[in-house]
């Protein structure tokens, strides 16, 4: 019971500390969030943080990888409300895109998140992520929806069109309009994998 206690009171750490970093670094900033401030916030010393997450990069990777997880739910239950598995791809991918807009979602992991920790396609949550998007692709391939096409090769194109989409969405001094710009561009892009009526009929 004591280590099952001990094992909780880390998690309830974690998720104070977690808490706290999403406020100050959507709030002000990775750069300009100070560590004494937010685990004071947080009712917890410097020395919480370090055990819990080695140094404030560590603690921005654990904010990064909640966010993501929260996203990629919503990217689901989205999909879940199509009624083919193409649509339910395309609407999910859309999601992610849209969702550059939100505030803590730009300034976190499209911003801040790509400057301290490096080239996002290379997290690895970027891996897993990857994976869904080739079987989904295999899939759309096998009920003749997509054209015959390397599925890795295809998911890496796709997922790094919607990564570069947020990204210039979330750096633009205009996002609300660049928004429907990448969209409408994004759609013609995978509307290329497609089998069309054309491509039915020569087979």
């Amino acid at each position: 019971m004591a280590a099952k206690r001990r094992a909780e009171q880390v998690e309830e750490t974690r998720a104070k500390l977690i808490q706290a970093a999403r406020a100050a670094f959507s709030g002000k900033g990775y750069a300009a969030a100070s560590m004494d401030e937010l685990t004071a916030s947080a009712g917890l010393t410097r020395g919480a943080l370090y055990h819990n997450f080695g140094d404030k990069k560590g603690l921005l990777q654990a904010v990064i990888d909640q966010i993501d997880g929260e996203i990629l739910t919503r990217m689901r239950e989205a999909g879940a409300r199509e009624s083919t598995l193409w649509d339910a791809f395309i609407t999910e991918a859309l999601t992610y895109i849209e969702m550059s807009l939100e505030p803590e979602v730009q300034r976190i992991m499209l911003l801040d998140g790509p400057a301290v920790l490096g080239d996002p396609s290379q997290w690895p949550n970027q891996t897993a992520c990857l994976r869904t998007t080739a079987d989904t692709l295999e899939a759309l391939i096998a009920q003749g929806t997509v054209r015959e096409v390397d599925a890795e090769a295809a998911a890496r194109l796709v997922n790094g069109a919607a990564l570069n989409a947020a990204l210039w969405i979330a750096a633009s001094d205009a996002p609300q309009e660049v928004l429907p710009r990448a969209i409408s561009a994004f759609k013609v892009l995978m509307s290329g994998l497609r089998v069309q009526r054309d491509d039915s009929a020569a087979s």
